[in-house]
């Protein structure tokens, strides 16, 4: 990383060009910041789309859970929507791709953040393209780059192939295997339903699934949200919010169940050579574990800034939970609550109006 080079001089900096940072972006300028003198935003990726890129090829604008407009601009206006087929990997990437040559957002990439530090009146962000000198930062990194696989006893022992679902590309790779699909989210649904279509599959999770066969509300919304914002008000790390919105049953996931595909078991307790052990002694053999275990924000390059809790979480205040209590200058906007493609155009907002109104009252004198 760059430490030797003069600083460049910013108000603001956003890092990440996913949903959140695009929706900050928008607001900040809407604000009245100027673009490349008053912030930029950097973004590691090779061209734009952010986590949407690296999404496996039969994730489709048919079966996507929600491609949320941009503020400003709608998906349907840049996109064919009615072609459900496309890849959300290709539309996506077009629609963000668009949106920053409409709005003219200054996106520097591919630009790798490695340290954020505190440098008094102002932050250092230190990447590998040139070190900026900030008065205000927007974290808007996303997950995606931050996979997590539980600890279990044996998982280095496992003869087979481990793989998490940021790793998942088709299911004919794994024909003739079986494979073993852990985790109770959304995305596990979904590759359990393509696999088990090829292949013999069995499915674990660490509770009993909660399906929802009602439409997605506004107020179940509200409520997953709610929950969630409760948590980091408190500093608590973000929980999930599966488990008050439930997964949804769609045609395939009922044509799953009719297979079989989601007869689901609890938790093993140890990974052996050739498959999994539960409490009981019983064993299964499989050749594939497919840990859709989630993500983690990606926050290490905030690590000497200090601001997670013992337990792990960052205290977080403001209008909708995007400001760091412990330093108002910084916003984690796709963090806790705003960690959706539709909370994170709300919180891009509530953020760059924050931070905009805070630089404006710490503004040194003339």
């Amino acid at each position: 990383m760059t430490t030797d080079a003069p600083a460049t001089a910013v108000d603001v900096v956003v890092i990440g060009a996913g949903q959140a940072g695009l929706s900050t972006a928008y607001f900040l300028q809407r604000f009245g910041v100027e673009p490349q003198s008053g912030f930029v935003v950097l973004d590691r990726s090779f061209g734009p789309g952010g986590a949407w890129q690296q999404r496996w090829p039969s994730l489709t604008l048919s079966t996507v859970n929600g491609v949320h407009d941009l503020p400003g601009w709608p998906f349907s206006e840049a996109v064919d929507t009615t072609a459900g087929e496309v890849p959300a990997s290709a539309a996506v990437p077009e629609y963000y791709r668009a949106y920053e040559a409409r709005f003219h957002l200054p996106v520097h990439r591919p630009v790798q953040v490695g340290v954020v530090c505190d440098r008094g009146e102002r932050l250092r962000v230190e990447t590998d393209h040139g070190v900026y000198s900030a008065r205000g930062l927007v974290n808007a990194t996303g997950t995606w780059e931050h996979p997590f696989v539980p600890w279990y006893p044996g998982a280095m022992r496992f003869r087979g192939r481990q793989l998490h679902t940021r790793d998942y590309r088709s299911a004919d790779e794994f024909a003739g295997r079986h494979v073993l699909v852990v985790g109770g989210g959304i995305s596990a649904v979904q590759l359990l339903d393509e696999i088990s279509r090829v292949t013999e599959t069995t499915w674990v999770t660490r509770r009993e699934p909660a399906w929802r066969d009602e439409d997605f509300t506004p107020e179940l919304g509200r409520s997953a949200v709610a929950l969630v914002e409760d948590r980091v008000r408190q500093g608590l790390p973000p929980g999930s919010v599966v488990s008050v919105t439930g997964l949804p049953v769609t045609p395939a996931i009922r044509a799953a169940r009719e297979r079989g595909a989601l007869d689901r078991l609890p938790m093993f307790e140890e990974i052996t050579e050739t498959g999994v052990r539960w409490s009981d002694g019983t064993t299964l053999a499989v050749d594939v574990i497919l840990w859709c275990t989630g993500f983690r924000s990606s926050l290490d390059h905030l690590a000497p800034l200090g601001l997670r809790n013992p337990g792990g979480g960052i205290t977080m205040t403001g209008k909708l939970a995007t400001q760091v209590a412990a330093d108002p200058r910084i916003h984690l906007v796709g963090y806790g609550p705003s960690a959706s493609t539709i909370g994170a155009n709300r919180a891009g907002r509530a953020a760059a109006r924050e931070l905009v109104d805070h630089l404006a009252a710490t503004a040194p004198g003339p």
